[in-house]
């Protein structure tokens, strides 16, 4: 066997990834209750494409979780704390906050109050939103520094195939199966049943193991946790919020912290406009529920693992730079295929193909970004730092994302232009990418130095 691949398999036995993986599921679902569930929710009950694509600006939560990220950093939950930990305790907190809206939203009807669900759905996306940071922070905190080069990048790519199993295969197949034509289930029956699954991801988080000590961090971190109450509230907004994000820029240097933020803004705009309506397309295109449901999954779960790991590889054999330029490529490329499918009309085969080529390069492109992000946060300040640079991402595609259905309506429902403009969004980034090379290699050689 040769090295790379023994290397790649040895990668893979670190049981640690599983907790990834699985964890990473319960970051990816809450998307689908204010997403894809809530998505055809509102089609049926007969609103427009407009009102569809504007309720998604409720995501645009996630881009300013960085704002109480280091209450996550440094705030003990009574009771919690001390049985699970800083991290796995913020998690169980926020699923059990998610079960309570699911049940509120349940007995709301968008038709008749559309504002209600939309603020339900916004506190879904909120307490989600602050689930990511103690899942982004904890999994960082599963490897030791030293490990960081080698594992990160196979963490990162099984948590984006948890995220995508947690979105697409468990939470969106099982919901489009339940809502299908087949079981018929109403939609906010949907909604209560999804709890069960929410549980079970509960008891996943009861039963993954501590993070790593730290002991680079760790008795700073107590300490700040221990007297934060009795802090004055300057002194704790210096060291909770302006001494991390201090940090970050002076260790990047001011121009690859500035290129490392506009990179993520401007990195998925094209895919977050797809996905906002990717739902809309397929059932305006003539697909069933229960046909939607059948191909994405055949084509999630294991697929998107597969896909995910396949990243991985590329990403640790090529670098960051390399690896995020041909997968930004192949992810705007992919969106070229739903143009063809407007074009032609709901061809089962031509679906699957798109589906098979779409879940790959988002798969790679996921592992791509959060290996990069992982890359540059700081051990230290890990919740807060990674939570900036997700919303810096997350910021772009909800914003802009909102106004999806605004576009398609305005082309007259031409959803082949739409499907093009989206490929052509990655160019800036691409751009910023290139410029950004040179100021990685100064990075690194000043690491190295």
């Amino acid at each position: 066997m040769q090295p790379q691949a023994a290397s790649f398999f040895q990668s893979l036995s670190d049981r640690r990834l599983a907790t990834a993986f699985l964890i990473g599921i319960s970051s990816g679902f809450p998307w689908v209750l204010h997403g894809s569930v809530l998505t055809l929710w509102m089609q049926a009950e007969g609103l427009s494409r407009t009102a569809i694509g504007y309720l998604g600006v409720v995501a645009v939560v996630y881009a300013f979780n960085w704002i109480w990220a280091p209450l996550i950093d440094q705030f003990r939950i009574p009771l919690l704390h001390r049985l699970f930990g800083q991290y796995r305790s913020w998690i169980l907190l926020c699923q059990g906050l998610i079960i309570l809206l699911m049940w509120l939203i349940s007995n709301v009807n968008p038709a008749d109050g559309l504002l209600l669900v939309g603020l339900y759905a916004l506190g879904i996306s909120a307490v989600s939103a602050t689930q990511d940071v103690a899942i982004d922070a904890y999994r960082v905190k599963l490897f030791t520094r030293d490990e960081m080069v080698e594992k990160i990048p196979y963490a990162s790519a099984l948590a984006g195939a948890g995220w995508q199993t947690g979105y697409t295969f468990l939470g969106g197949t099982l919901a489009l199966v339940l809502g299908g034509e087949s079981l018929g289930f109403s939609w906010p029956d949907v909604y209560r049943l999804l709890t069960l699954f929410m549980l079970a991801l509960m008891l996943i988080v009861i039963m993954s193991p501590p993070p790593c000590a730290d002991e680079e961090d760790a008795p700073e971190r107590a300490d700040a946790a221990a007297t934060m109450p009795s802090k004055r509230q300057f002194q704790w907004l210096r060291e909770s919020v302006i001494v991390p994000f201090s940090e970050f820029f002076q260790r990047c240097g001011l121009r690859l912290a500035v290129g490392i933020l506009l990179f993520l803004f401007c990195f998925r705009l094209g895919e977050a406009m797809l996905g906002r309506m990717s739902l809309v397309f397929y059932v305006e295109l003539g697909f069933s529920n229960d046909e939607i449901a059948l191909y994405r999954a055949f084509l999630g779960g294991g697929a998107t693992v597969v896909f995910s790991l396949i990243g991985a590889f590329i990403n640790t054999r090529f670098g960051i730079v390399r690896g995020m330029l041909v997968g930004g490529l192949a992810m705007a490329a992919s969106n070229l295929l739903y143009a063809v499918m407007a074009e032609v009309g709901p061809e089962p085969w031509l679906f699957v193909v798109t589906l098979l080529v779409d879940n790959f390069t988002a798969a790679f492109a996921t592992v791509c970004a959060t290996s990069f992000i992982s890359y540059f946060a700081s051990r230290t300040y890990t919740g807060t730092q990674f939570a900036l640079m997700t919303s810096i991402s997350n910021f772009g595609r909800t914003t802009l994302a909102a106004g999806s259905g605004v576009i398609v309506d305005g082309l007259g429902g031409n959803w082949a232009l739409f499907f093009v403009l989206t490929t052509l969004m990655v160019i800036p980034a691409l751009l910023i990418l290139i410029w950004m090379a040179r100021l990685l290699e100064r990075h690194r050689a000043r690491e190295t130095a």
